[in-house]
């Protein structure tokens, strides 16, 4: 159980957030040495055999790569209960090319939301869940059929 304040919980989760938008000043501060992502991989590789920072930033940058002006809002919360934080959130951006399989011209605009739950322990993030709805903007970016954009031949 976290003794944290709701206020620093909640001051965690904006510097979370931020690294999000591409500030990792604060990476190493707020996420343990052993941090762990929960998270299905498409390939069905282990989501949780490499952690800490050298697990999280390598996704944020390869999400930096293929997107500019990246707005992230934080729709609800962030809630918090216990050693616990959750929020919806909602990223808002242009793309820039080279995402394989995407049709789509730079420029486009791609705009997915997702949920996070954090745990937090001695003041540091130790885990993380999240459920993304990312297909919304791959499809958009004519990178997988759906509703959302183009099928692909």
């Amino acid at each position: 159980m976290s003794t944290l304040s709701i206020e620093r919980m909640s001051e965690l989760y904006g510097h979370w957030a931020a690294l999000w938008r591409g500030d990792f000043s604060r990476a190493d501060e707020i996420l343990d040495p052993g941090f762990v992502v929960h998270q299905a991989r498409p390939d069905g590789s282990d989501s949780e055999a490499v952690t800490g920072s050298a697990r999280l930033l390598p996704e944020i940058e390869q999400t930096m790569a293929v997107f500019d002006d990246v707005a992230l809002t934080v729709d609800v919360g962030p809630i918090v209960q216990g050693d616990l934080i959750a929020a919806r959130w909602t990223l808002r951006a242009r793309y820039t090319g080279g995402l394989e399989h995407a049709t789509a011209p730079a420029g486009t605009p791609v705009e997915f939301s997702g949920h996070d739950i954090l745990r937090v322990c001695g003041g540091r993030f130790v885990e993380y869940w999240t459920c993304t709805d990312v297909l919304a903007g791959l499809a958009r970016l004519g990178a997988v059929s759906g509703p959302n954009g183009p099928a692909r031949a």
